[in-house]
């Protein structure tokens, strides 16, 4: 199972999507890990740079319709491989939230207004997350205030995280 804590990214944005995340001109690449200098590379979102922004993230929270766009699984794929292993969003685009979780990553949405919360109360300060999958909760922190916060997973979704995808959890099945 993949680590569902760190640090947090806020990128304050709606409809990001697949081709801003991966540009499609990467797609050629032949492994996953070199994809990795090249997320969000064509994020347009004013004081965002991926060069600088991503190192040392684990966790992005972000707006609505998060992975909109292609259906490609280059797009989990670059934030696994930047580390990032967990997207909380207002919600996501169908394929995106399903390739998130084939590839053992968790694709989280909350409420609007837990999302304005949590931009609010965290974002442009260190703000660190920490999930108990057992208890279905968040805790977001920075040096000023702590917060729980619960979220909703499948079952099945949540058997393919333990597992660390869907390879795995076939391997173990059939």
């Amino acid at each position: 199972m993949k680590n569902f804590n760190g640090k947090i990214l806020f990128l304050d944005r709606s409809d990001i999507n697949t081709d801003e995340i991966i540009p499609a001109k990467y797609l050629t690449e032949l492994t996953k890990a070199a994809l990795k200098p090249y997320c969000l590379e064509d994020l347009s979102l004013p004081g965002f740079d991926p060069k600088k922004d991503i190192a040392g993230k684990s966790v992005i929270v972000t707006r609505a319709n998060f992975g909109c766009g292609s259906s490609r699984e280059h797009a989990p794929w670059v934030l696994e491989c930047n580390g990032i292993n967990i997207v909380i969003a207002e919600n996501f685009a169908r394929i995106f939230r399903q390739n998130m979780f084939n590839c053992g990553l968790m694709a989280i949405s909350l409420e609007p207004a837990v999302i304005d919360e949590l931009f609010k109360l965290f974002a442009g300060t260190d703000a660190t997350l920490t999930t108990d999958l057992e208890n279905k909760t968040f805790t977001v922190s920075n040096a000023k205030t702590s917060k729980v916060y619960p979220f909703t997973i499948g079952e099945f979704d949540l058997e393919l995280v333990k597992a660390g995808g869907w390879v795995s959890y076939a391997d173990s099945k059939y």
